[in-house]
């Protein structure tokens, strides 16, 4: 386990899954300065360890993350990068929530949000950061910044129309501020799967092990051609695919892949 103040970081190189947890449950894991940039540092260190093939990002406690620290905005008991007149200041800030929200879809490997409970404003841009989103009943989704005069810093607008399916839903969480439900969350395919609280766990895992044990060139390009196909024309993602597909036909995992195939077997899949 890596030392963290603010996060724990899990690895298991034997089944190739790491498990990072918000851990200031005391404060429903708030994100403050530091703890944003352990969670980029955590997102590094496991982007550069090949034992590691999936990222399992959940909460500490009974809330997944409820957004930034209001104690380190205007008025809070404690300092931030956020309370400055310095717009510059200000503006700099952010390249701490740029870090680590781009990691999220830069890394290589899938990333799985194991959403225990509420996910609110920065909370819930990280689940939208995250490639698959396993939730309970008690997982429900806000977007807050509106309800104290914010725009989203992190990503939000961004992020919203894609992962909910439509401008419409992400206007109005955007302009009202009010609750997405697990229910509709899952209904509108935002969460993968909806699962009963005492479930969550192992579903989750059940996932990160059926990932894990894919081939991890190919589960690699498929994640980057899926965020980059969202900016190319068809004929662009045709291209980009022909080439991705050349990497895949002449490694050593495809081979293995056809082997077990026809050898009615698992696959031993070696990134290679």
């Amino acid at each position: 386990m890596s030392d963290y103040q603010y996060i724990l970081l899990e690895k298991d190189p034997a089944e190739h899954i790491a498990t990072l947890t918000l851990n200031r449950p005391e404060r429903r894991n708030a994100l403050n300065d530091v703890m944003q940039d352990e969670i980029g540092d955590a997102i590094e260190e496991v982007e550069n360890d090949d034992s590691i093939r999936v990222l399992i990002l959940t909460g500490a406690g009974r809330v997944f993350c409820a957004g930034g620290d209001l104690e380190q905005l205007r008025g809070g008991s404690e300092p931030g990068t956020w309370v400055t007149d310095n717009v510059d200041d200000i503006r700099r800030a952010f390249k701490r929530t740029q870090r680590f929200m781009l990691a999220l879809q830069r890394m290589e490997k899938p990333v799985i949000a194991m959403i225990n409970g509420a996910a609110v404003g920065a909370g819930f841009d990280l689940t939208c950061g995250c490639d698959i989103r396993i939730g309970t009943p008690r997982a429900r989704f806000m977007v807050a910044y509106v309800r104290i005069g914010l725009f989203p810093g992190f990503g939000g607008t961004w992020l919203y129309p894609r992962m909910l399916g439509s401008i419409g839903k992400a206007a109005e969480m955007l302009f009202t501020g009010d609750f997405l439900e697990a229910e509709e969350a899952h209904r509108l395919g935002f969460l993968n799967h909806l699962v009963p609280e005492d479930e969550l766990e192992s579903v989750t895992m059940e996932m990160a092990r059926k990932i894990a044990n894919g081939p991890p060139i190919a589960i690699r390009l498929s994640k980057l051609m899926l965020y980059k196909g969202l900016e190319f024309d068809l004929e662009t993602a045709m291209k980009m695919a022909a080439a991705a597909e050349t990497i895949t036909l002449t490694s050593k995992d495809h081979a293995e892949g056809t082997a077990a195939f026809r050898e009615s077997r698992q696959p031993k899949y070696e990134g290679a």
